[in-house]
């Protein structure tokens, strides 16, 4: 039973996600559900309405979400990433963007396009990929390279000069092309910008060192932050797969027959893989606590920490694909069905496994 989610929450999430899976997009009843609860605002600062949560609730809540729902728990995961740049922009701007409750930020991470700085605003140009909630989005966000005219910028070691911007849904023209087997409703669709023109202030850089709120989190860099977000949405997707096969077992048991053949076997199985769960759950915790210590006495990231971080998240994902696959087989036919949970749960799992921060 879940601390953070209340029962009419998961039973309204439960309810909604084949609707979801249909519509290719979370529905009205999703979202409603997601803006009272401020979940989009997890990680923005209380200052600008947000729920300003320390890293180990946040996570908590998003492997909860995902153990309900893969789909709802990524989308949720991904734009609160995003709204969480608030910490990184102008304060006056910042205040104005976030008095809207439905703000949802969402976008890509990858530096593609242009940007044309004329010496008082930009004018972007350029089409990235993959774009959490596209149909959703209050704001979309997105990485240029920075031209000064036709020259392109570069920094004192001759590396070209990329910012993050966010630019209003206005501007943006959706691609309707998300079409995946897992992770529909996320409606990741790709975005363009056609000579958009956006103000200064609507650039940023995703840098402690650039931060504009002193909150804790904003001392993290953000690639650590991201990998154990999405980290955590794996393992609440595998932790419900697990729990969906042990009730398939047990159901299974009822005969008598099967419980001899293969019952003790398959139970002994699952309960290793249950152990191992639990046990790389307390290793992502323990680099958590490390994290969050650094951010609250304000000390740069260890290297050995970050790179601890990536490799325990690889590796994690890495065995939980190869985990998955070894039990499907013992499901039977049903688990091969769409619209079966357990169905669902596989293939939200392959889906996500594609992400460039869990993927080898």
């Amino acid at each position: 039973m879940s601390m953070m989610i209340s029962e009419e929450a998961i039973q309204l999430i439960k309810d909604k996600q084949a609707l979801s899976i249909d519509s290719k997009t979370l529905v009205d009843e999703q979202l409603s559900l997601i803006y009272d609860n401020n979940w989009f605002n997890i990680w923005v600062p209380q200052i600008l309405g947000g729920k300003e949560l320390s890293l180990q609730d946040g996570l908590a809540l998003l492997e909860e979400l995902a153990y309900w729902d893969g789909g709802l728990g990524w989308t949720v995961t991904l734009c609160a990433g995003a709204n969480m740049f608030a910490g990184y922009l102008d304060k006056d701007l910042a205040r104005k963007v976030f008095a809207d409750r439905k703000v949802c930020f969402g976008g890509s991470g990858r530096a593609t396009g242009k940007a044309v700085w004329d010496g008082t605003q930009y004018s972007i140009t350029g089409f990235w990929r993959f774009a959490t909630g596209a149909p959703h989005l209050s704001h979309f966000t997105l990485n240029s390279f920075v031209y000064d005219g036709d020259k392109a910028r570069v920094d004192k070691d001759g590396n070209p000069v990329f910012y993050s911007f966010f630019v209003p849904r206005d501007k943006v023209l959706i691609h309707y092309d998300w079409d995946s087997f897992g992770l529909a409703c996320t409606a990741s669709h790709s975005f363009s910008l056609e000579n958009a023109t956006v103000e200064a202030h609507h650039a940023f850089q995703i840098d402690p060192q650039h931060r504009i709120d002193d909150h804790v989190l904003y001392r993290i860099p953000f690639v650590p932050f991201a990998e154990l977000t999405l980290l955590v949405n794996y393992m609440g997707m595998y932790r419900r797969y697990l729990d969906l096969v042990e009730k398939f077992f047990f159901e299974k048991s009822a005969d008598e027959n099967w419980h001899t053949k293969y019952g003790r076997d398959y139970f002994k199985r699952l309960d290793g893989l249950q152990q191992q769960l639990e046990s790389d759950r307390t290793k992502v915790a323990a680099l958590t606590e490390q994290l969050w210590a650094l951010a609250l006495q304000d000390s740069p990231l260890d290297a050995a920490l970050a790179s601890e971080i990536t490799s325990t998240a690889r590796g994690i994902v890495k065995h939980i694909l190869a985990d998955v696959v070894t039990l499907f087989p013992l499901l039977g036919i049903n688990a091969a069905q769409n619209g079966q949970e357990i169905n669902t749960v596989f293939r939200n799992i392959f889906t996500a496994s594609q992400h460039s921060l869990l993927n080898i």
